[in-house]
């Protein structure tokens, strides 16, 4: 795993590079196969696959004539990812590639000999899954965000943005690993700056709604650990938000983009929506 941030339509076209496909060992007859394992939607990872996809067709590799990439979507979904890769196994493919903790986690419960491309994904040595980041071991590879190493100035910026700030609310995915990571780093941060912090934990999408009528009262502000979950419910999450009048902060330029006339954007540090 490489301790830094990119792009993941860059990190995706760089996915085959890292682990090629095993061609020479198949029969004449069968295509070299890509598992792609999609965390969240078609729709919403359409920039990433296209790229994905270009990348591929600048290297040789075209869908059909001399490849075939099985995709398959989670939409958020933990439960849908562990059929998905137990369907790659079946299907033999030669490399899964996919982006996220759980689908890493899941890939690598499914199989310890196909190689799994994990385009970016959460702290693996905070979360137990490598030793190290120089020496991971086993058939994974890939990227890795070391979205906790950023909390602290993400909440910096949004104080700068409410410089008036009391009140911080965090919606996490407490069945996301890194989010908790994230989350503790926040909770421990905002305690020393002097802010009360109230912590609204979800599980799944039917979560969301109940969760914003719980911000209303207890938070001036909010902070939200990106997960697959999270992505999928993007624009609702956005909107709800707005809607209740709260300025929030992520890790994920998507969120910007959902909402475009309402938002402040920093490449360096993540997206604000902002009040007007």
């Amino acid at each position: 795993m490489t301790r830094r941030t990119i792009e993941l339509p860059v990190i995706f076209a760089l996915a085959i590079l890292v682990a090629p496909l095993a061609a020479s060992t198949q029969q004449p007859a069968r295509l070299p196969t890509i598992g792609f394992l999609g965390a969240t939607t078609p729709a919403a990872q359409s920039p990433w696959t296209a790229a994905f996809v270009q990348r591929l067709r600048e290297l040789g590799w075209i869908d059909g004539p001399n490849l075939v990439i099985a995709y398959r979507w989670a939409e958020g979904q933990t439960a849908r990812v562990a059929e998905i890769t137990a369907e790659f196994v079946r299907l033999k493919v030669d490399v899964m590639v996919t982006h996220g903790t759980a689908q890493v986690v899941a890939a690598q419960q499914a199989t310890s000999v196909i190689p799994i491309v994990s385009a970016v994904t959460g702290d693996p040595v905070g979360t137990g899954r490598v030793a190290s980041l120089a020496r991971p071991g086993g058939n994974v590879t890939g990227l890795s965000v070391q979205s906790t190493d950023l909390a602290v100035k993400r909440l910096e910026l949004l104080r700068e943005v409410v410089p008036d700030l009391r009140r911080l609310a965090i919606l996490a995915n407490v069945g996301h690993p890194p989010s908790l990571l994230e989350m503790r780093e926040v909770q421990t941060t905002a305690r020393t700056l002097g802010l009360e912090v109230a912590t609204i934990e979800i599980r799944q999408a039917e979560d969301l709604a109940p969760a914003f009528d719980a911000l209303k009262s207890r938070g001036e502000a909010l902070y939200i650990p990106p997960d697959s979950l999270i992505n999928t419910h993007r624009m609702r999450i956005t909107t709800l938000a707005l809607g209740a009048g709260l300025p929030t902060i992520s890790g994920f330029r998507e969120y910007v983009v959902a909402v475009r006339s309402h938002v402040l954007w920093t490449r360096l540090l993540g997206p604000v929506s902002a009040r007007r």
